[in-house]
């Protein structure tokens, strides 16, 4: 069963979302932004400001998501003008960002990472992800750019929808197991085996 508003607010308030926004932010200091915080059925966290990279081509490199090349990845520069802090995300590119939102997703529940349609309308995808059942940390987020235009990306404004799902409590959770990606800081991770 998908969780809604009552639910998340609940879990929020024994720490499942932190920092937790328990309505949605569609204004800050008067200005626009893309919402974010407590929608009816889901919660939409923020891009952190702190780190974003884009793949850049290397010629004669293969990217090997069992041995992933750091200099792949190039840092982007966090741009500010009166509409906000932003990262370009170039054409036909792919990026990965990190949710400013810290979670720990409890063991009867698995959420997955949407895109939002504002960012949809302009050609950003964000990739369809879990976080599993006893999962912690800061969500590294990825991106793909299709259209043929550079893209702005939000940094502290909405960036992706969490959908809640609760079944009965796994026999082994993503923490019993010691998932590779537990314990994320707010920074981007790269693939792990």
């Amino acid at each position: 069963m998908i969780q809604n508003d009552t639910w998340i607010a609940k879990m929020a308030a024994k720490g499942m979302i932190a920092p937790f926004e328990p309505k949605l932010i569609r204004r800050v200091e008067n200005l626009p932004v893309i919402s974010y915080g407590l929608s009816s059925f889901g919660y939409d966290i923020r891009l952190s400001p702190l780190e974003f990279r884009v793949f850049r081509h290397i010629p004669g490199t293969v990217v090997d998501p069992k041995n992933l090349n750091p200099e792949n990845l190039e840092p982007v520069k966090l741009h500010d003008d009166e509409n906000g802090s932003f990262f370009i995300l170039p054409a036909h590119s792919y990026g990965l960002g990190v949710a400013l939102e810290r979670l720990e997703i409890p063991d009867t529940i698995t959420v997955l990472c949407i895109g939002k349609s504002t960012y949809a309308r302009v050609g950003l995808i964000a990739n369809l992800t879990p976080a599993e059942a006893g999962w912690r940390g800061h969500l590294t987020l990825e991106f793909s750019n299709s259209s043929s235009a550079d893209c702005r990306i939000y940094a502290n404004e909405g960036v992706v929808q969490l959908l809640f799902l609760e079944g009965e409590a796994c026999e082994v959770s993503y923490e019993q197991r010691r998932g590779k990606y537990q314990d994320q800081p707010e920074k981007v991770v790269f693939s792990r085996v």
